[in-house]
């Protein structure tokens, strides 16, 4: 063991014969001659021990005891100041219990009660040293000798490890334990404060597993029960640590160990999510299921609360579909069961995160922390959602494809962001039903409303304005929410006719529309005579359009050869033609 290492005269008892310890112990002229002066020194009294205190820190938490060891640096002179020996010359502290007869007698009472870094200055009288004899060639006779001592390190093989908190997070929801992988932070230092290592220096944390045997054991014992964000000094006797070998150049033999720590992360290979929940809505008829589409805004940060990632600082939400691998394991796992508005936080460990490699600004086997709020879900089978929140008693005309509707409505998102109101323009929006005027969800979920209906209406993205949205206004892959109120109804004509006749048609029709007889129909004789049956009720027009436009149409129909005038030949009724659909007669 260290304890045999006898370097110094100072450690020797009275008894020990020099030239057995002290082979190439190469002595000086200078010692000759401190000899003869300290011979002529006068006597001092047997039990005269003196010790200055040269220097003592304000802190003292432990004084040297009988059965501690201790390691001390320290300069040996004689009274007129020749130095005899030094441990700092030999670059190495000296170590050795205390009060077990290891040293000479005045030494092992000198160190009694002292603290680290603690100097004393001691003048040991040869009773208390190596008396009349001396130690041959080194040590004179009757010689006084001084110590100036520097005290590093205290300890005893009784010790444990000793743990001090200095900051515990008022919220401590699980401890480390056996088995358990951490990320922490550290500085390493000696008794008397000599930093030998740091994490933060490499600014990288320790990451490990607890209790297995990766760590001194010392450290894994200290490290057992803290709470992320906890700080801790653990102190570590040697023979906890790195023992009689010490650690390379850094950590001396026998030294004791001080780490001041930092927990920053704690999660065990057997985790799964952890989700916990900060806001479900009173009304949710629906959750989120395999196969869904979401949309969320999020917050992401390390347990210690490190930010790493928001949806907010991008102002946009995160869009994904759940269970499909597109999103980290955990986070697909996390957004299974949630209502539109929930707000949850959802703890994901290293193995269903990011794992050991880490990405970005994630440090590798950290685990994630991710405040999450639902915007709006759909999957991509819905249709649309259709809730009668008032039907008149009298509900016997329906709206149907054709006809030409007037409404209010409110539109919102699903998290009741307000995106237009026909109401604070004052006046309806109107539309032809299946004419595509309006996104197909709104086509569809205006049928079969009788005036004075009011309903709501909730539209998947890809029955309104899909992927894209609608830049400045709708958000991509939106859910719409309308409250629509019908407020009048004109009912259409059958679907593919723009223009209809009320009753029977005159068997001389196209020599009733050409007015100048010369057997031919220009546009302007053919727009007088239909606007001229509109008004007088035998025909009718599909509401909703622009007159002049479908008989505009309906005149370029009936022109078979693009002249800019129809012929006897070239015209025909509706129920003369193939089975083409034409806006004509």
């Amino acid at each position: 063991m260290a304890f045999r290492q006898r370097t110094s005269p100072a450690a020797f008892p009275s008894s020990v014969v020099l030239g057995n310890r002290w082979p190439v112990l190469a002595l000086q002229a200078a010692f000759l001659v401190s000899f003869v002066t300290c011979n002529d020194a006068p006597p001092v009294p047997d039990d005269q021990l003196h010790i200055e205190k040269r220097w003592v820190p304000d802190t003292c938490q432990r004084h040297v005891t009988e059965g501690d060891f201790v390691r001390y640096h320290y300069h040996g002179t004689f009274p007129d100041g020749t130095k005899f020996d030094s441990s700092y010359d030999r670059g190495s502290t000296y170590n050795v219990f205390v009060g077990k007869g290891q040293i000479i007698a005045g030494m092992d009472k000198a160190l009694l009660g002292m603290c680290v870094n603690e100097r004393r200055f001691v003048k040991i009288p040869p009773t208390l040293a190596y008396g009349s004899k001396g130690v041959a060639d080194v040590i004179p006779p009757d010689a006084i000798l001084h110590f100036d001592v520097l005290l590093l390190d205290i300890w005893n093989p009784t010790d444990t490890v000793q743990v001090e908190t200095y900051y515990k997070p008022e919220n401590c929801t699980r401890q480390v334990e056996v088995s358990d992988f951490i990320r922490y932070h550290y500085n390493g230092s000696l008794m008397d404060g000599t930093l030998f290592d740091s994490s933060h220096n490499r600014m990288r944390t320790y990451d490990t597993y607890v209790g297995i045997g990766w760590l001194i054991p010392g450290m894994d014992k200290g490290l057992l029960g803290m709470c992320v964000g906890e700080k801790r000094m653990i102190t570590v006797p040697p023979f906890l640590g790195y023992g009689e070998d010490g650690d390379g150049k850094d950590i001396p033999s026998q030294a004791s160990l001080v780490f001041d720590v930092v927990l920053l992360d704690l999660h065990n290979p057997k985790d799964g999510i952890t989700v916990e929940s900060h806001y479900v809505p009173e009304d949710c008829e629906r959750k989120t299921q395999v196969g869904d589409f979401i949309r969320y805004h999020y917050n992401g940060s390390l347990l210690d609360g490190t930010f790493f990632d928001s949806s907010y600082s991008r102002k946009r939400t995160y869009d994904t579909y759940i269970g499909k691998g597109y999103v980290i394991a955990g986070m697909d796992e996390g957004l299974l069961g949630l209502c539109t508005g929930e707000k949850k936080r959802v703890i994901i460990p290293p193995h269903l995160g990011y794992g050991e490699e880490g990405k970005g600004k994630i440090p590798g086997s950290a685990v994630l922390v991710f405040d999450i709020h639902v915007i709006d879900f759909h999957n991509p089978q819905d249709s649309v959602g259709i809730v009668s929140l008032f039907k008149p008693s009298n509900c016997s005309v329906l709206s149907k494809k054709g006809d030409y509707v007037k409404y209010h409505y409110n539109a919102t998102l699903m998290d009741g962001t307000v995106l237009d109101s026909t109401h604070q323009y004052g006046k309806t929006y109107n539309i032809v039903l299946g004419s595509g005027q309006v996104v197909m969800g709104m086509d569809i979920g205006l049928q079969d409303m009788c005036i004075g209906e009011k309903r709501s209406i909730v539209i998947p993205p890809h029955l309104g304005y899909g992927e894209a949205g609608v830049e400045g206004e709708v958000p991509g892959s939106a859910v719409l929410a309308f409250d629509i109120e019908l407020l009048d109804l004109i009912p259409g004509l059958p679907d593919g006719y723009m223009f209809v006749w009320n009753g029977e048609v005159s068997p001389n029709l196209f020599e009733d529309i050409d007015k100048d007889k010369n057997g031919e129909v220009v546009l302007d004789e053919f727009s007088e005579y239909i606007d001229t049956q509109v008004k007088v009720g035998k025909g009718k027009l599909a509401p909703g359009f622009d007159a002049n436009k479908i008989i505009e149409n309906m005149f370029t129909n009936q022109d078979r050869n693009q002249d800019g005038k129809i012929t006897e030949e070239e015209f025909k009724l509706k129920d003369q033609e193939d089975k083409e659909i034409h806006d004509e007669l």
